[in-house]
């Protein structure tokens, strides 16, 4: 191949790159806790006889946009948000731990707490949160402690479940995973409440 459309060829792979990559952005901007991503290239020189001229696009990693997003009252006893630097602890369907800010929860028939995308969210031990139903009434604390109102109780019998696992990290130590979930970039390092 002409080595001067090899070149054309990768800065025209980038600008597809970053349009698909704007394009998920606009998709998602009602999404829950989604954060946008940022396209990164760089150029990088051609190597070989006759080409100390020529660069060519090289895409990196995308970044993550970690401001915080506008927050929606909504008046639902399980829609929640976190304002500055944390993450809520989540499991996704293969079992693994990730983060996310994605706040707007439901319980399924068998008690499980998880978000909209269906992650199971955590409590401070590790282990998905279960909620024991029948219940009247949900109430999450500004600390993510989470007290039910079981059914036919009186209401000042509130009692306290669990509480949802809330991190805080560094956020140039993590990446967005395919899932949407983000993780650590070494792998195996735990997730501290």
């Amino acid at each position: 191949m002409d080595r001067a459309l090899f070149l054309a060829m990768s800065g025209a792979k980038q600008n597809m790159q970053a349009l698909q990559l704007r394009a998920n952005n606009l998709a998602n901007v009602s999404t829950t806790g989604f954060r946008a991503d940022l396209a990164q290239a760089r150029s990088m020189q051609a190597y070989g006889e006759g080409l100390p001229t020529r660069v060519f696009s090289m895409t990196e990693r995308p970044g993550h946009n970690f401001a915080q997003g506008s927050v929606i009252t909504t008046g639902r006893d399980l829609d929640i948000t976190i304002e500055g630097n944390g993450w809520i602890g989540v499991m996704d369907k293969l079992g693994k731990e990730g983060l996310t800010r994605n706040g707007n929860l439901k319980v399924d028939q068998n008690g499980l707490l998880s978000n909209a995308s269906g992650h199971l969210v955590l409590g401070e031990g590790g282990a998905p949160i279960t909620i024991p139903l029948p219940v009247s009434k949900i109430e999450i604390g500004r600390d993510g402690t989470i007290s039910v109102l079981p059914q036919g109780a009186p209401a000042e019998e509130m009692e306290e479940i669990d509480r949802i696992k809330l991190v805080k990290t560094n956020d140039s130590a993590l990446f967005k995973d395919t899932n949407g979930l983000f993780r650590h970039k070494e792998p195996n390092q735990p997730y501290e409440a």
